[in-house]
């Protein structure tokens, strides 16, 4: 398959799953091996070029959201406190960002291994679930405490934080569904769970894409990628750049629309389907 043929199509799985509880990490190294070979997994560009992607769809994020973001900052400038919605994403993302850069050799490991990712998705799509029907259930009775990024407290943030360094450790447990998970069990409601998902992905994804870009391209560094970047990798990267970004900013609004008046549930029946194929694929060897 043609390289630009493979950097759009892995453009359009970011987008897609980025933000959806399914794990884009997951989905680019599985798409990756299928259709470039499983050694690919252990090409430092193509690593990189899976980590730059991920920048637009988080400037997509940026893109939607673009007004409460303003807001936001508006309102912390003329009251700031340790509840304002801008200091509990800071609190999540300090908590998530500092494990998950001691833990770079276990987390560089794992992106390696399909047996991780596939238990991962597996797993993660079970726990989706049970969380998804109890808590799903509680709202419908009224009982969900949060229904607002206001109204939430700072334990509520660290838990969060602490709870998404999974899916920094282990690739297919999925950012968003660690987030969205540990938000409901917290007592935010669904929609205020993946709200303050898309805004802690903001500071930790532009972090990680700063420090993996770094990394990629120091040549004193073991992740180097053993080359300054070539012209027609460039353009890979733009490519898988341009469909990311289209794709996520659909993704984003169509998805904030589907939670508000369903479930998680057919993602999670998604992550265990596809968490088995992988297992199976990867006990085969093929």
């Amino acid at each position: 398959m043609s390289d630009y043929l493979l950097a759009a199509i892995l453009g359009i799985v970011e987008g897609l799953t980025e933000f959806l509880p399914v794990s884009s990490t997951a989905h680019i190294r599985l798409t990756q091996a299928a259709l470039k070979g499983s050694d690919s997994l252990k090409d430092p560009f193509w690593k990189l070029f899976a980590v730059v992607i991920q920048l637009p769809a988080i400037l997509a994020v940026v893109v939607y959201f673009f007004r409460r973001i303003v807001a936001f900052v508006k309102s912390f400038l003329a009251n700031p406190r340790i509840t304002h919605p801008i200091v509990l994403v800071m609190i999540a993302f300090v908590v998530t960002a500092v494990p998950a850069v001691l833990a770079k050799k276990i987390i560089k490991g794992n992106l390696e291994s399909l047996y991780v990712m596939g238990g991962a998705l597996l797993v993660g799509g079970v726990v989706m679930w049970v969380i998804d029907a109890i808590f799903g259930r509680r709202e419908k009775q009224g009982l969900a405490a949060i229904t607002g990024l206001d109204q939430m407290k700072p334990w509520q943030a660290v838990w969060i934080g602490a709870v998404q360094v999974l899916s920094a450790i282990f690739p297919g447990a999925s950012r968003s569904m660690t987030t969205i998970a540990a938000g409901q069990v917290a007592g935010l409601n669904r929609t205020t769970a993946l709200e303050f998902s898309f805004f802690l992905s903001i500071p930790i994804m532009f972090a990680a894409f700063a420090k993996d870009m770094k990394d990629s391209l120091d040549p004193t560094d073991a992740d180097y990628i053993g080359h300054a970047l070539t012209q027609s990798e460039a353009v890979l990267i733009a490519i898988g750049s341009v469909t990311s970004f289209v794709v996520a900013l659909a993704v984003i609004a169509w998805f904030m629309a589907w939670v508000k008046k369903n479930g998680f549930v057919p993602f999670a029946i998604y992550r265990i389907i596809i968490g088995i194929v992988v297992l199976t694929w990867a006990y085969r060897g093929t």
